[in-house]
């Protein structure tokens, strides 16, 4: 519509647009777009590199993550075999509107999950962790400092002191931080009123690497979901809204092993949580649409892990039959509803 304005001339074309994404708001909107997806980009590979080892180069971490994965899945399915409980069916239509209903309450639901188990708890993994090493490290059983140092003894790069410094300057005692230099001996003019002001033009500039930038200092609580939701680039539109209601529909549709799962674990943890358990309720809206939402597989993408799978129904083995279960590709563990 604008190239057919008399203002706008083919000469000055690049210009022209340049000064319209300005005006417009849209150049920030890139900006922000392009900063969050090189937060996930993944690192520069040698262009002959399969693409395995992109998501992860060391031959004996992909073992490790394979075999982890199967047993994971061995777990889920085992469950599956001993309660006699599809992974996923459609609900009866009476227990449709009963969840319907009670959407926004499902905590006073008191099923009997007893016999359910999580997959798997922290200590199961932080265990294949321990265990894992370099087979191509000299790995002796003379005790010496390498062997000594900590828990995992696979040989990680870690950052030296001034590294360290480098990266949490904002830790430096002659630099302001919320939560310390707001505390009752320091009058508020001499760091929180300014740290809350310069928070608020941040917001005013829309600036995703700026907001980032500036909760390094702390987030003063007012602001901070609108800060989170800058830093992430998230956006609260009609066709977000909309995206929302399609998962909460697949919730309310079919029903997962999984669900039972996440209820599980929500009552094990936040529900007995001091600081958890006013948002019981909202925890289980959030993590079962989260379990439907099939844009999270984007992460394997350059993540080392790759979303387990599960067939139809007497299709097992035929990979044209193969689905990703949960189909965000997410299996929960205990105390994942802590996150």
């Amino acid at each position: 519509v604008s190239l057919h304005k008399p203002e706008i001339k083919l000469e000055s074309l690049k210009e022209d647009i340049k000064d319209f994404l300005k005006t417009s708001g849209w150049e920030k909107k890139l900006q922000n777009a392009i900063y969050s997806e090189l937060n996930v980009f993944p690192a520069p590979c040698h262009p002959a590199a399969p693409p395995e080892h992109m998501k992860e180069p060391l031959g004996y971490m992909r073992k490790a993550q394979g075999s982890w994965e199967k047993r994971i899945l061995k777990s889920l399915n085992s469950m599956c075999t001993e309660l006699s409980i599809p992974l996923a069916q459609k609900r009866p239509v009476n227990e449709q509107k009963e969840l319907l209903s009670k959407w926004n309450e499902m905590g006073t639901d008191e099923p009997d999950l007893s016999l359910f188990r999580p997959v798997y708890a922290p200590k199961d993994f932080l265990e294949v962790l321990m265990n894992l090493r370099n087979p191509n490290y000299e790995n002796g059983e003379q005790p010496s400092f390498r062997n000594h140092l900590g828990l995992i003894q696979v040989p990680l790069k870690v950052k030296d002191i001034p590294e360290l410094k480098e990266d949490f300057s904002e830790l430096d005692l002659n630099i302001g931080q919320l939560g310390i230099d707001d505390s009752a001996q320091v009058p508020p003019e001499f760091f929180e009123n300014e740290h809350v002001r310069v928070g608020q033009k941040v917001l005013a500039e829309q600036d995703s690497a700026a907001a980032q930038q500036y909760v390094r200092q702390g987030c003063p609580t007012a602001l901070r979901a609108d800060l989170w939701a800058l830093i992430l680039n998230i956006s609260n539109q009609p066709e977000d809204i909309l995206y929302y209601e399609q998962l909460k529909s697949n919730v309310i549709q079919h029903d997962l092993l999984v669900d039972s799962l996440i209820y599980k674990d929500v009552k094990l943890t936040a529900s007995n949580d001091d600081y958890y358990f006013v948002f019981e309720d909202y925890l289980y809206q959030v993590l079962l649409c989260f379990s439907r939402d099939t844009s999270v597989l984007e992460h394997f993408s350059y993540s080392s892990a790759t979303p387990p799978k599960s067939y139809i129904r007497g299709k097992l083995g035929m990979e044209e039959y193969a689905v990703f279960y949960p189909p965000n590709g997410v299996i929960p563990f205990h105390g994942f509803s802590m996150y």
